[in-house]
C-alpha cells in the first residue's frame, strides 16, 4: 500500500527507539543472563548446530549448550533467565549487499514498488500528490515497467496526465532507470539535442524525442537538478531504515555505496548510540569520494565493530530489467543491444588496481555476461598486480555470467556476492533477455558453491524487500511467494537450509572480514541473535516466508520487540 504521508511509517518507531536507546552510551554491565528453553541453531566450523541455552555476558556470547548449562548458570544468583518457552533463537541476519539510505529514503517517500499496472501507479501517484500539496518535487522510487499489465516503459505525458504542475522524477526499482514528467525535463534541460552520455541512454520517440525514461548515465540530467536532502530529511530517512532492518531481524548490513555525508552521519549515530544495526560500508566509487574518505586507509572497526569502511563498490553496468546489463551476445527479445558497460575494459583495470593498491576490498556490480568477464579480468589484473593474502575481492549480483567464467571466480579466490529474491523477481523476464542457453549461468547459486566460491547472500533493498526471510523462502525453494513455478525455476541451483542460512550468516560476515566477531553465536562473538515465530530448519518450505522477528539483539541489547509494535 501507497503511503500518503511521506513521514507516516516514521513516527511508529520513534516512541519505542527513544525508550530502548535513552542512555545507550553508559559503560555497559557484565553481567550474565542465560536464555534456556530455546529451540536454537548456529552455525559452528561449517555445520549446523543446535542448542537449547544461550549464555551472553554483557555485550558477548559467553556460551551455548544444552540443559546442563541453563542448569549451571541458573543456579547463580547473578544470573538473569529468560525463558524462550522453545522459540526458535538464530543469529542476527547479515545482508550482504543493501543500500540503507535509498531503503530510508524510500520509506519517507512514495514507495510504487509491487503496483501492477501503469494506471494504478499513476492514480498511486495522483493520490498522493493531492495528499501532500507542499512538496515541491514529487520524488519516489519501485516502478517496474515488467509487472504492468500494460508491459511498456511509461513516459512523461503519462505522468502529465495527473502531476502536469510540478516536477516528477521517479527511480526504478533497480535504481538503474528513471522517469520524469515534462516539467521536470524542463527544469533538467533536455531536447531531441541532449546526447546520450557514455554508460547511459535516454529513450526515445521515433522522431528522437525524449520520452520522459532515462537508464543509467543519463539520469544524471535530470537527478541534478533533483533539490538534495536536507540533513534533518537524511537523519529521519537513517533512523526508519534501521528501525525497519531491526524488524526484519538484520544486524548487520553491507551498504553498497556510501558518501562523505552519510559516512558522518553514520558515525555520528554510532556516537550518539543509535546505530542499531551494524554497517559494513562500501566507499562510492574510485574518484574523489574515494580519495577523500581513504585519506588514512581502510577503517576495520569503529564503535564495537558498529561501522566499517574498508570496501568500495564499483560498476560496470546497469540492470537486466531496463535492458542496462552488459551482454556479450545482442538481447534475445531486443536484436542489435547489448546493454550498457559503463566504462572500458582500460578504465576499470586503473580502478580495480586503485581501490586494490590502497588495501581496500573491491565490490564491483555486474549484471550482465560481458559486464562479469569484464569484472573478472580487471579483478585478475589488480591481483596480480598485488598479491597480498586474503583479499575477498568480490562481483556484487554476478547475475548472469558465462559458463566458462564461473570457474574464473575460485581461481581468483573470488566472493559471489548475491541475493536470492532477484531470481525470483526476475524469472518471468530473464529468460526472453538472454534466451535458454545463457540462462544456465544465470543465479547460478549451486554452480559457485559446488567449486568452493563463497556465496554471501543479501536483498539488494530496496530493489528488493529488506526482509531476509523472502530471501531464504528464495534460496532454498527458488519460487515466488505465490508458489510458482510448482517445482521451482531452475531447481538445481537452490540452496540448501544450511547453505543458505551459511550464506545470510558466518558467510556474509566473511564477505566483510568479520567471522571472528560476527555471523554465529560462539563464545567471544558479539551476542547479535533473533527470535523468531517458527523453526526455519524444519517448517515447510511453504512457510518459511511468512516467518516473523519476533526479537532482534544487538550486543546483548533488545532493539526490536515485536510485542511492544
Amino acid at each position: 500500500m501507497v503511503s500518503l504521508n511521506p513521514f507516516s511509517r516514521y513516527k511508529k518507531y520513534l516512541s519505542f527507539t527513544l525508550a530502548l536507546f535513552f542512555g545507550f552510551s553508559c559503560a555497559e554491565s557484565t553481567k550474565k543472563t542465560v536464555y534456556y528453553n530455546a529451540n536454537g541453531y548456529t552455525i559452528e566450523s561449517d555445520t549446523l548446530r543446535s542448542f537449547s541455552t544461550l549464555v551472553v555476558d554483557g555485550e558477548r556470547v559467553f556460551a551455548v549448550g544444552g540443559e546442563e548449562l541453563a542448569e549451571e548458570f541458573q543456579a547463580t544468583p547473578s544470573v538473569t533467565a529468560i525463558d524462550l518457552e522453545g522459540k526458535t533463537l538464530l543469529p542476527g541476519i547479515i545482508d550482504a549487499h543493501g543500500h540503507v539510505m535509498g531503503l530510508g529514503f524510500q520509506e519517507l517517500q512514495i514507495n510504487l514498488a509491487g503496483m501492477t499496472s501503469l494506471q494504478g501507479t499513476l492514480q498511486a501517484l495522483k493520490e498522493y500528490a493531492e495528499a501532500n500539496p507542499e512538496l515541491e518535487w514529487i520524488i519516489g522510487r519501485g516502478w517496474n515497467q515488467t509487472l504492468w499489465e500494460e508491459n511498456r516503459f511509461p513516459t512523461a505525458a503519462d505522468l502529465d496526465q495527473v502531476i502536469p504542475d510540478k516536477p516528477v522524477w521517479l527511480s526504478r526499482v533497480d535504481g538503474h532507470a528513471g522517469w520524469a514528467n515534462s516539467k521536470a525535463m524542463q527544469l533538467a534541460q533536455v531536447s531531441s539535442d541532449t546526447p546520450d552520455p557514455d554508460g547511459g541512454k535516454i529513450i526515445r520517440d521515433t522522431r528522437g524525442r525524449p520520452t520522459g525514461v532515462f537508464i543509467d548515465a543519463a539520469e544524471g540530467y535530470v537527478q541534478r537538478v533533483v533539490p538534495e536532502s536536507t540533513r534533518e530529511e537524511q537523519a529521519l530517512a537513517l533512523d526508519a531504515a534501521l528501525s525497519l532492518l531491526s524488524s526484519y531481524g538484520v544486524t548487520s548490513v553491507h551498504d553498497a555505496g556510501v558518501g562523505v555525508e552519510t559516512w558522518e552521519l553514520y558515525k555520528q549515530f554510532a556516537e550518539q548510540g543509535k546505530l542499531r544495526t551494524r554497517i559494513y560500508g562500501m566507499i562510492s566509487g574510485a574518484g574523489a569520494v574515494f580519495d577523500q574518505l581513504s585519506n588514512e586507509g581502510p577503517i576495520n572497526s569503529l564503535y564495537d565493530d558498529r561501522l566499517a569502511l574498508r570496501s568500495v563498490k564499483l560498476y560496470s553496468d546497469g540492470a537486466l530489467g531496463s535492458r542496462g546489463a552488459a551482454l556479450i551476445e545482442d538481447y534475445h527479445d531486443d536484436p542489435g543491444n547489448k546493454g550498457l558497460l559503463f566504462v572500458g575494459q582500460e578504465e576499470m583495470n586503473a580502478m580495480a588496481e586503485k581501490v586494490v593498491a590502497k588495501g581496500y576490498q573491491a565490490n564491483i556490480h555486474a549484471i550482465g555476461d560481458a559486464a562479469n568477464r569484464q569484472v573478472i579480468d580487471a579483478l585478475g589484473y589488480a591481483q596480480e598486480l598485488h598479491s597480498r593474502e586474503d583479499q575477498r575481492n568480490r562481483i556484487e549480483h554476478a547475475q548472469i555470467v558465462a559458463l566458462e567464467d564461473i570457474g574464473r571466480f575460485k581461481e581468483l579466490d573470488l566472493i559471489a556476492s548475491m541475493q536470492p529474491t532477484h531470481a525470483t523477481s526476475d524469472k518471468n523476464m530473464a529468460e526472453d533477455r538472454v534466451g535458454s542457453q545463457r540462462i544456465k549461468g544465470a543465479y547460478a547459486w549451486q554452480s559457485f558453491l559446488a567449486q568452493g566460491t563463497i556465496v554471501a547472500s543479501g536483498s539488494d533493498f530496496p530493489v528488493e524487500s529488506a526482509n531476509p526471510f523472502l530471501g531464504i523462502y528464495a534460496s532454498i525453494t527458488r519460487k515466488d511467494i505465490q508458489g510458482n513455478p510448482l517445482n521451482g525455476w531452475y531447481p538445481e541451483e537452490a540452496m540448501d537450509r544450511v547453505q543458505t542460512l551459511k550464506s545470510f550468516t558466518i558467510d556474509a560476515a566473511y564477505a566483510g572480514f568479520q567471522e571472528g566477531v560476527l555471523g554465529s553465536l560462539e563464545p567471544g562473538k558479539w551476542a547479535d541473535f533473533i527470535i523468531v515465530d517458527q523453526d526455519i530448519v524444519t517448517a515447510p518450505d511453504s512457510m518459511l516466508w511468512q516467518t516473523k522477528v519476533l526479537e532482534t539483539w544487538v550486543a546483548g541489547k533488545k532493539v526490536f520487540d515485536r510485542s511492544t509494535e
